[in-house]
C-alpha cells in the first residue's frame, strides 16, 4: 500500500500528538467541505490518519475553527471527541490567541491600533461588509494590528483578532484602514496574485492543550511564493 501524497510530514504536518493535529494549511484548500465538493483538508487529515495508524475504519478529525480558501497557515485538528468539544469551547470563549501575517499595498495609518465593526455577511455572494456603528443585522468584530515593517515594495501587517468572524481580517483592513490585503480583489486589492491566494497568513496559534493542560504555541513559515519572500525577514532570530 503506498503512501497517499496528501502532504510532506516534514512541512505541512506542524506537531501531532494522541488529541491534536496541528497543519501548515496550503492557501486554496478548503478546511471543511463546501458545495463545491472539492476535497477539504479534514479529508486529507482522515486520509493521511487512516494510512499513517492503518485503522480499518475512518479516522476521526474534528474541525474547531477554518481559514479562508484563499488563506494560508496554522489549523488545529483534533483526533478525539474530548479534544474537538473542548477546542471548540476555547474558540468560542476567546481563549486562544491568534496571529496573523498580512501583505498590504501601503502603510496603514496608524501604524498600530485597534479596529472595531459589526460585520453582515452576504452568504449569496460570499461576501461581508464592515459597519464603523452598530448594525441590527451585525456581528461585532474587533482586532488589534500593528505593522511590522516594509517588506520588499509591501507592508506587513500582524494582526491579532479577538473574535473570529468570516472574512473579518479582509474586510476591517480593507475597511476601517483603506489596505486591502495583497491579492484580495474581493475587498478592494486591484490585482490578484498569481495563484489566486490572499496574502494572509495564519503565523501562529497560543492555546491550553485540551487534555494535558500544558501551553502550546503553534507558528507557521510563510508559504515559498515570491510575494512572501520578503516577509522572511521578520521571522525571530
Amino acid at each position: 500500500m503506498n503512501r497517499p501524497n496528501i502532504w510532506s510530514e516534514q512541512e505541512e504536518i506542524l506537531f501531532e500528538d494522541n488529541h491534536l493535529l496541528i497543519i501548515n494549511k496550503p492557501a486554496g484548500i478548503l478546511v471543511q467541505g463546501d458545495n463545491t465538493g472539492d476535497e477539504p483538508l479534514s479529508a486529507k487529515a482522515a486520509e493521511y490518519l487512516k494510512f499513517k495508524y492503518k485503522k480499518p475504519g475512518a479516522a476521526f478529525v474534528g474541525v474547531a475553527h477554518r481559514l479562508d480558501r484563499p488563506v494560508s497557515g496554522v489549523v488545529a485538528l483534533a483526533k478525539t471527541s474530548k479534544a474537538l468539544s473542548r477546542l471548540n469551547e476555547m474558540f468560542r470563549d476567546n481563549k486562544v490567541t491568534k496571529t496573523y501575517w498580512a501583505l498590504v499595498g501601503k502603510c496603514p495609518n496608524p501604524t498600530s491600533g485597534h479596529l472595531t465593526h459589526w460585520l453582515v455577511k452576504d452568504p449569496i455572494r460570499n461576501v461581508t461588509k464592515a459597519y464603523t456603528e452598530r448594525h441590527s443585522q451585525g456581528l461585532k468584530a474587533d482586532l488589534d494590528y500593528q505593522v511590522l515593517g516594509q517588506a520588499g515594495n509591501r507592508f506587513l501587517v500582524q494582526v491579532n483578532p479577538i473574535t473570529g468572524r468570516p472574512h473579518q481580517i479582509r474586510v476591517q483592513l480593507a475597511t476601517g484602514l483603506g489596505t486591502p490585503i495583497v491579492g484580495d480583489v474581493k475587498y478592494g486589492f486591484l490585482s490578484p496574485l498569481p495563484d489566486v491566494s490572499i496574502a494572509l497568513h495564519a503565523r501562529q496559534l497560543e492555546f491550553e492543550h485540551p487534555v494535558t493542560k500544558e501551553a502550546m504555541c503553534f507558528r507557521a513559515p510563510v508559504p515559498a511564493m515570491p510575494h512572501w519572500e520578503a516577509a522572511q525577514a521578520f521571522y525571530p532570530a
